[in-house]
């Protein structure tokens, strides 16, 4: 997958010029000759190749409530708001917590989750930063002054916020030239450290502050006992690992089936 950036000529009637317009980045996606629905799935150290994904709900009791098949080289965060509104709005008032691995702590997410009155259980996400680099939480966010403070005690003031939904905060180069940690902070050519911040942030850090509730410690293991069974006893017993088919309806179908022996195996049980 590569980026392509280019530029455009527009014809501006008022001076009769044409004006360099920069053209947003494009992104060229592989496709499957053989199936056009799917996507390129690569997580870890798995193998790339073409698959689909399953965006699965269940309850705590282990049957599946609602799920979505969307192409493989769709993250779950995005794939996340196919499902989630319909099942919020079906369960109206029944749900209260809601359990998810560390690919949809999200600011959206987490925003669409405490908005319907639900409590969010993640588990913790380590920062995405170079190796002897400072982490972001080193960086003090002041809610009062809306600023970011470096180790050093400097100010990171508010510059802008981009298309993205990030706020931007920049340090003074002066303070940096001279600071005995450039080097742990930033690489940039003129000398600037630059914190980005969400507008959606503050749901983040809320949802963050309930890893230290004793219900996170009760609800949070639960997760393996439930939808981590459903993915295992579906791929194991009930070929969800690898499929035959081609197209995305095709394989919603065979899911759903899958899901259903699974539901009744469930039910079965129950009754014994």
């Amino acid at each position: 997958m590569k980026e392509a950036r280019d530029t455009e000529y527009q014809f501006d009637e008022e001076t009769g010029e044409e004006i360099e317009v920069e053209v947003r980045p494009t992104k060229h996606i592989k496709q499957s000759r053989t199936d056009p629905e799917s996507g390129l799935f690569h997580k870890g150290e798995k193998e790339r190749c073409f698959a689909y994904s399953h965006q699965t709900f269940c309850d705590r009791h282990g049957f599946v409530v609602r799920f979505k098949t969307v192409p493989g080289n769709v993250h779950d965060s995005v794939s996340f708001f196919d499902v989630y509104p319909v099942l919020s709005e079906k369960f109206k008032g029944k749900i209260q917590n809601l359990v998810l691995d560390a690919g949809y702590v999200t600011p959206a997410i987490c925003r669409a989750v405490l908005q319907a009155g639900q409590k969010l259980y993640v588990p913790y996400k380590r920062p995405m930063t170079k190796k002897g680099f400072f982490r972001k939480y080193d960086y003090v966010y002041d809610e009062a002054y809306d600023c970011y403070i470096c180790p050093q005690i400097k100010l990171l003031e508010y510059v802008t916020t981009n298309r993205n939904g990030y706020r931007e905060y920049k340090s003074d180069p002066k303070d940096c030239e001279s600071c005995p940690f450039l080097s742990r902070c930033t690489q940039s050519g003129n000398h600037q450290k630059t914190v980005t911040r969400h507008i959606w942030e503050a749901y983040k850090e809320e949802v963050n502050e309930l890893r230290y509730t004793p219900e996170w410690k009760e609800i949070y293991p639960q997760r393996k006992e439930t939808i981590e069974r459903v993915f295992a006893d579906s791929k194991e017993q009930h070929n969800l690992r690898y499929t035959r088919l081609r197209g995305l309806m095709k394989n919603e179908h065979q899911v759903s089936l899958i899901f259903a022996f699974h539901n009744l195996k469930r039910m079965a049980r129950w009754t014994q």
